[in-house]
C-alpha cells in the first residue's frame, strides 16, 4: 500500500495555498469596498492606536462588523476579508 507522509503531503498542497490566497484577497477587497468603507475609510486599520492586535481580533472584528451591518457571510467570506485586511493592513 502506498502512503504519502505528512511532510510531502504538506509541499503537495503548497501550490494550492498559493493560489487560494491571491483568490480571497480579491473577493475580499470586493466585499470591503462594497460594504466595509460605507462606514470608514482605510484608516480605521492603519491607525497608531487600532484596537485590532492579532489574527484573532481582526476575525472577531470582522464579524461584529458583519453582525452590525446585518449582512449574511458565509464563513468562506469573512475569512477573505480577514485575509484581504491582514495582507494589505495589518500585516499579522
Amino acid at each position: 500500500m502506498n502512503r504519502i507522509s505528512p511532510l510531502r503531503a504538506a509541499l503537495l498542497a503548497l501550490p494550492l495555498l498559493a493560489v487560494a490566497l491571491p483568490a480571497a484577497a480579491d473577493s475580499g477587497q470586493e466585499l470591503v469596498e462594497a460594504n466595509c468603507k460605507a462606514c470608514h475609510d482605510s484608516s480605521v486599520y492603519t491607525r497608531e492606536n487600532r484596537r485590532v492586535k492579532d489574527i484573532a481580533g481582526l476575525n472577531k472584528q470582522v464579524r461584529r462588523c458583519e453582525q452590525s451591518l446585518g449582512l449574511t457571510w458565509f464563513d468562506e467570506d469573512v475569512d477573505a476579508v480577514v485575509t484581504y485586511l491582514n495582507v494589505n493592513y495589518y500585516k499579522f
